[in-house]
């Protein structure tokens, strides 16, 4: 039997129990008067600056619509000195990698659970992860607590992570990031909300602060800056081996492929061949577009673990700027990504936490969610996949289609923006709704609420794109 089944039966198992023990009277139960104390659970403390952006505004949503003198907020950290400074005011509590313990210790101590991982329901990245998801969204449900899936993504499931999901999160709410989503949950009997991303919001360092990094690496402040975000697409989905992490102890084998802990990612030589392939074919691209273009090129690893894909990537194209969330917060990150001015990315918060810095962006995609983003933007011309066969001479014809039709791409990106933040606002009623179904004595606020006061205090630069761009 694989680790994978392994963990997937135990935490079946702490639902199970959990739910036994609530019948026997045993948890904690929410009392008027009292504080709500909700856990996020997601996968945050690893410098994924994707993660960590979508839960801070989460946080700071939620807060905002539940109140800070009846609320307590708590999230999980796999490493609270990678996020020292974020959340502010919200409790942080250790996530390890062997993570069942934790769950069935710790959610009995809230009120309910919140979700937040943007890839809640697939089986692409690592079984272990969604197994995460569904076993503390179980938990709660066992126990007749909040159960929310906050902003989910959906996708191919194997077939014992489909059946988890459909037994355990049928009485949860999960609100999705797109009708895809929705469709994926629904033939699983989950219910579901439309909702979207939750990093539309984030405000990060002003833009002096990137223009100035970007000059310390040699941008001359007037050459319009193309960002790359690459990835390694092919070493996932990461599973749980006791045989592989016995023989790197003893052997030191698949060390290049280990990940942490007993979970290694994808590995040999076709995954070498086909990372070869898209990081050469990028690179190509980038380099025939340079020579013909004047743009200053930078690589960003918006995850940790991209830094090696940035690296090579740099070595190929004879030495570029690397910078990395190892290095820059997200408040940094995302402040030196709205001082460019066109992007290709392969991760997909590199694309949503530059828009509204009104970038110009196209998506090289591994699965789903870049393509439903480039959907909804009605930039499918502006979309490739990692393994396409011709990917160096597509690249190369949209980067010159990014520099040439940059206004009316970045007229999408602003109606996309506007768009989404009205749908962020339309998830945090869909949360107060059903918190008052779960606890209808928690004091919600009295009165009729404008639409844009379900979303955290916005800056400036949020409402003036709204007012330029919002339609309705």
């Amino acid at each position: 039997m694989s680790m994978d089944l392994v963990l997937e039966a135990w935490v079946s198992g702490l639902i199970e129990i959990a739910k036994f023990k609530w019948m026997l009277g045993a948890g904690r139960r929410w009392q008027p008067g009292e504080k709500l104390k909700l856990l996020f659970t997601g996968y945050n403390g690893t410098r994924n600056t994707g993660a960590d952006v979508r839960v801070e505004e989460m946080l700071r949503q939620i807060r905002h619509i539940l109140g800070e003198d009846k609320s307590e907020l708590s999230v999980l950290s796999q490493n609270f000195d990678l996020t020292r400074g974020y959340f502010k005011g919200v409790e942080q509590v250790r996530l390890p990698d062997i993570f069942p313990p934790m769950l069935s210790r710790e959610i009995p101590r809230f009120d309910g659970v919140v979700a937040c991982e943007g890839s809640m329901f697939k089986s692409k990245f690592a079984n272990a992860l969604t197994t995460m998801m569904i076993g503390s969204l179980g938990i709660a449900s066992a126990q007749n607590k909040l159960s929310v899936g906050y902003g989910a993504e959906a996708g191919h499931m194997d077939p014992s992570i489909a059946w988890m999901v459909k037994r355990y999160c049928s009485d949860s709410l999960i609100i999705t990031r797109n009708p895809e989503s929705q469709d994926v949950l629904g033939k699983l009997g989950v219910t579901t909300a439309l909702g979207t991303d939750t990093a539309w919001t984030f405000e990060p360092l002003g833009k002096e602060y990137g223009d100035a990094e970007l000059r310390k690496m040699g941008w001359d402040g007037s050459t319009p800056v193309l960002v790359v975000c690459p990835i390694n697409p092919f070493w996932w989905p990461v599973k749980a081996s006791v045989g592989k992490f016995i023989a790197r102890k003893a052997t030191g084998a698949f060390s290049d492929s280990h990940y942490r802990s007993v979970y290694f990612h994808n590995s040999g030589p076709q995954v070498e061949k086909a990372y070869h392939f898209y990081l050469k074919s990028i690179a190509n691209a980038v380099d025939r577009y340079r020579r013909e273009e004047k743009v200053f090129v930078v690589l960003v690893a918006m995850e940790k673990l991209d830094t090696r894909d940035c690296a090579k990537m740099s070595e190929m194209l004879g030495g570029l700027p690397v910078i990395s969330s190892a290095d820059y917060d997200m408040y940094q990150m995302v402040s030196i990504l709205r001082s460019c001015h066109l992007m290709v990315s392969s991760r997909y918060h590199g694309i949503v936490t530059c828009m509204p810095g009104m970038v110009a962006s196209a998506g090289v995609t591994m699965d789903e969610r870049i393509r439903n983003l480039m959907h909804e933007r009605g930039h499918e011309d502006l979309l490739l996949t990692v393994d396409d066969p011709d990917l160096e001479d597509k690249l190369y014809a949209i980067l010159h289609k990014l520099r040439k039709e940059h206004e009316s791409i970045r007229d999408g990106i602003g109606r996309t923006v506007a768009k989404n933040l009205k749908l962020m606002a339309r998830m945090g009623i869909y949360f107060e709704e059903h918190v008052q179904r779960r606890y209808p004595e928690f004091p919600i606020r009295k009165g009729l609420q404008s639409w844009d006061n379900y979303l955290p205090p916005m800056s400036q630069g949020l409402v003036q794109l709204l007012e330029k761009f919002d339609q309705d």
